[in-house]
């Protein structure tokens, strides 16, 4: 895909959202709907927006109604208590939203990555209307093994080299196959990561998630990438930890952090399939 079908594509699913905003104090969180029928709630990762989802919405909305929002301090929503808050404090302002947008309507919640942890606090103290959980390349499982070799782009001002810098650092941390790195990749990556506001989280380097799960009482699932940077030297024992958490499911497809967008023709229906699941 080239940047001009890559634009096309962003505009296409933008244009065809319906924009919604909810509130806390001063600040405003942004949300996109897709779709009719049964709520699912995506939350995107660290350095997103909706567009990490962008691989995502057409499967996904052509059975169910999608919300996604950009979390505070991410893409067109504002930032909270001045950008100094983690996972667990953006939680109780999503929830809430989804409580103004959703009322008691019975909805799915899904988070990838930083996205994971904000839905793993909400489902520690869950709306009465969350049905069922799902995790996607979660972190804070106490695995943490150090941060991916990223190079900076503070100062680079050539348009080609810091093409080549953003290819490098989403091979690193993001996408295990780099033929994956399209213009569309890049494009989600540059209009994204600039807008992330919430600096120096540290939950994800923790055990959260194993700590919080006990506290989960509707029924979980987690989606893993084989080859996700933050695992692949320690595969064993994060399918150990996992198998700790006592979820419903746990799944590892090929693929790396960012799994719905590198290998949506395996994740698209695996999570479909979850969704569908009986209680």
């Amino acid at each position: 895909m080239d940047t001009a079908q890559a634009t096309q594509l962003i505009e296409t699913f933008e244009n065809s959202a319906r924009r919604f905003e909810t509130s806390w104090g001063d600040g405003r969180m942004v949300w996109r709907k897709w779709g009719e029928g049964r709520p699912v709630v995506l939350l995107h990762g660290g350095a997103g927006s909706w567009m990490h989802w962008i691989r995502n919405l057409g499967a996904l909305s052509a059975r169910q109604e999608v919300w996604v929002p950009d979390m505070p301090g991410f893409g067109d929503s504002d930032v909270p208590f001045e950008g100094k808050v983690d996972a667990d404090g953006l939680a109780p302002l999503v929830r809430d939203g989804i409580r103004e947008l959703l009322g008691d309507r019975r909805f799915a919640l899904v988070g990838f990555s930083f996205g994971s942890l904000v839905a793993t606090a909400i489902a520690a103290e869950p709306p009465a209307a969350l049905d069922r959980l799902v995790l996607v390349s979660a972190s804070a499982l106490g695995l943490f093994q150090g941060p991916a070799p990223l190079q900076p782009l503070r100062g680079v001002t050539d348009p080609e080299e810091r093409r080549r810098i953003v290819r490098f650092n989403l091979n690193a941390m993001m996408l295990h196959d780099p033929s994956t790195i399209d213009d569309l990749a890049i494009l989600v990556q540059k209009k994204s990561a600039p807008r992330d506001r919430i600096k120096n989280r540290q939950l994800a380097r923790t055990d959260y998630l194993v700590r919080t799960a006990p506290s989960w009482t509707r029924p979980a699932y987690g989606i893993w990438g084989r080859q996700d940077y933050a695992y692949r030297d320690q595969f064993p024992r994060l399918q150990e930890v996992v198998s700790g958490l006592g979820l419903r499911e746990a799944a590892y497809i090929d693929g790396g952090h960012w799994l719905p967008f590198e290998n949506p023709e395996q994740f698209n229906p695996l999570l479909q399939r979850m969704l569908d699941a009986a209680d």
